[in-house]
């Protein structure tokens, strides 16, 4: 075999390292020492019991914040990697707890804050439930007393729900895959309104499938609200934080799930109550403007006599504006007509007077006795005629 270079060795080991399944995905316990945080926010430290360590590092965005404590001993998930620069053997932390927590209760803890970075317990996503189910699914066990807790109460709260119950098993190493599979059965039913993930109560490990990541995304990516009723009000599980609505047993589930029928009747019968007596009192403040209405017209209709006084006064009234109209008109007309004739040449001429031209290429008008000279001719315009002179 050809030799090969330093580096060569070094990323080969790398990637045997992170390839590695049980080495990419570890839990270590062991005691924090030599603890530092770099420039950048990094914190560096080692991992050691009595017969190994291992350096360590947490990058700054993995547990933002949080102090590595030297001394303590420490439950830290991460994956083993090589550091090339150096040659050395990493572990890349990305979670600690106290060794005291226990492994089972840090595992928990860890994926509860990964799913919440994820978005998957945001308030803000949660759907509010439909007021008047129709079809409900409920995931349970078909032969346990959670199955029967909920059809005793939803048939005595809401009657007029349909229940489909798709079956699973809710304990045990194979229980989360059941009900990640009733879940999707449930998922394909397109006149479903809303699914209940029920569960009686039950020591903690017996509820550990419902901690199942693949029930949380399961609850989450559902397609319907989602209320989830498991163990006893003490229980907390992540599917209780991806639902939609978290009750404290299958028996509150199915209470929160649906209206109570007496209730919805007796708002009925209210609004039914409030809506006649509206009815009436538009009815009768209607037929009271009504009379108010026919009582005016009924005064203010005018009387055939008045009106005829009326009628015959205005004709009066309009005759002597006219005649004062017409008087006035033709008193005008005589002054204008009287102007006219006052401005009438014919009229002047026939009071003695005349209009004297000269005549040549165009008639000028004599105005001044220079206007003429001897031997002009002249036309003269008088009252009944006009004749031809010659100035000498």
């Amino acid at each position: 075999m050809d030799p090969i270079r330093v580096s060569q060795l070094v990323y080969l080991l790398k990637d045997m390292l992170e390839g590695s399944e049980l080495l990419s995905d570890l839990w270590v316990v062991g005691e924090v020492a030599d603890s530092t945080r770099s420039r950048l926010g990094h914190r560096y430290f080692s991992l050691r019991d009595g017969d190994g360590a291992i350096r360590s590092v947490l990058f700054r965005d993995d547990m933002p914040g949080a102090e590595v404590p030297a001394g303590e001993r420490v439950l830290a998930h991460g994956r083993v990697t090589v550091y090339p620069q150096r040659g050395e053997l990493q572990f890349v932390c990305d979670f600690f707890r106290p060794e005291g927590v226990g492994i089972e209760a840090a595992r928990l803890e860890r994926l509860r804050e990964r799913l919440e970075e994820e978005g998957l317990f945001d308030p803000s996503r949660k759907r509010p439930l439909p007021p008047y189910p129709r079809r409900i699914g409920v995931v349970t066990s078909p032969t346990g007393a959670a199955v029967q807790d909920v059809r005793d109460v939803i048939a005595r709260r809401w009657p007029l729900a349909e229940l489909v119950v798709s079956p699973a098993l809710v304990q045990g190493d194979r229980a989360p895959d059941s009900i990640v599979g009733a879940l999707r059965v449930l998922a394909r039913d397109d006149d479903l309104d809303l699914a209940l993930l029920v569960r009686g109560g039950g020591a903690s490990a017996d509820l550990s499938a419902f901690n199942d990541e693949g029930v949380v995304r399961a609850v989450f990516a559902f397609p319907v609200p989602v209320v989830t009723g498991i163990g006893h009000e003490t229980d907390t599980s992540l599917a209780d934080f991806a639902a939609d609505l978290r009750a404290p047993t299958p028996s509150a589930a199915a209470a929160g799930a649906t209206p109570d029928a007496a209730e919805v009747a007796a708002r009925f019968d209210s609004l039914e109550r409030a809506m006649t007596l509206a009815v009436r009192g538009r009815i009768e403040g209607a037929a009271a403007r009504l009379q108010t209405l026919t009582s005016t017209l009924r005064y203010a209709a005018p009387s055939p006599a008045r009106a005829r006084e009326q009628v015959e006064s205005l004709g009066g009234r309009m005759g002597e504006l006219l005649t004062a109209r017409l008087s006035a008109d033709r008193a005008s007309l005589e002054r204008t007509a009287a102007q006219i004739t006052a401005l009438n040449p014919a009229t002047t001429l026939a009071r003695g007077y005349a209009i004297v031209e000269r005549l040549g290429r165009r008639r000028r008008v004599v105005r001044r006795v220079k206007d003429v000279k001897a031997g002009n001719r002249i036309a003269v315009s008088v009252g009944d005629g006009a004749f031809w002179a010659e100035v000498n």
